[in-house]
């Protein structure tokens, strides 16, 4: 964890936008990333592993082709509108938490609302003169806005999701639009299927430093199979 600000000197340039040293939202974190591969997929494999293949004809595969695109490209929608009101309502937590501190007249009690911002973690690590460095700080920086405003980074965010979730659609359907048969469609996508499931299990075992990252992506594969199957089993 990166050592917190130093209080500004009298020389020092105060910062343009104001906003505490908690927890940062990065743009897709890799455990977002996998989130919404995931979804998209099950999104999509309810609509294949649903079709009947020994008796699906043309009609039938393009039935089902446009409502796989079309829900993955309506949830897309709405998972990237929920991704802009969570940023919001996040930056709205930030600029309450803002307003409280620098409300605050009594310095231990800002110091207080500073810890409740940070991860549980940081701050059981934190030191308390490091807690009044950030209120120092805090203090210098300009008057927040009165409302939370999107910014490049939030929109970039939304625009991530939505091609997540849509574009996994496309590797899983494309059998279906080249092959003339439907068996032979089903299995080359359950195979396409099965792989991104294990590609994106094993790429995130990697980056959590797993010892074995090849269960982690066997792992992915039996949780969506299993995710799946309960969707379709429900009805979905």
């Amino acid at each position: 964890m990166a050592a917190p600000p130093s209080p500004a000197s009298e020389n020092e340039p105060a910062p343009s936008r104001p906003h505490l040293a908690g927890p940062f939202r990065r743009f897709l974190e890799p455990i977002d990333r996998v989130s919404e591969i995931l979804f998209g997929l099950i999104m999509v494999l309810t609509f294949t592993g649903s079709l009947s293949v020994a008796q699906a004809g043309r009609d039938d595969v393009k039935a089902m082709l446009i409502g796989a695109l079309g829900c993955n490209l309506a949830w897309a929608i709405i998972d990237a509108v929920f991704y802009l009101m969570g940023c919001l309502a996040e930056k709205n937590r930030d600029l309450a938490t803002a307003r409280a501190v620098r409300a605050a007249s009594d310095p231990e009690r800002a110091r207080a609302l500073i810890a409740d911002s940070l991860p549980p973690l940081a701050a059981s690590l934190i030191q308390p003169a490091e807690l009044e460095a950030l209120r120092l700080r805090l203090n210098q920086l300009p008057e927040p806005p009165d409302h939370p405003r999107l910014d490049r980074d939030d929109w970039r965010g939304a625009v991530g999701v939505f091609l997540l979730v849509f574009l996994v659609t496309l590797p899983v359907t494309i059998p279906f639009m080249l092959m003339p048969h439907a068996v032979s469609a089903l299995r080359v996508s359950n195979a396409v299927a099965i792989v991104m499931l294990f590609a994106m299990g094993y790429a995130s075992g990697r980056r959590n430093q797993r010892r074995r990252p090849w269960l982690m992506g066997i792992s992915m594969v039996v949780l969506g199979a299993a995710l799946v199957a309960l969707t379709i089993a429900l009805g979905g």
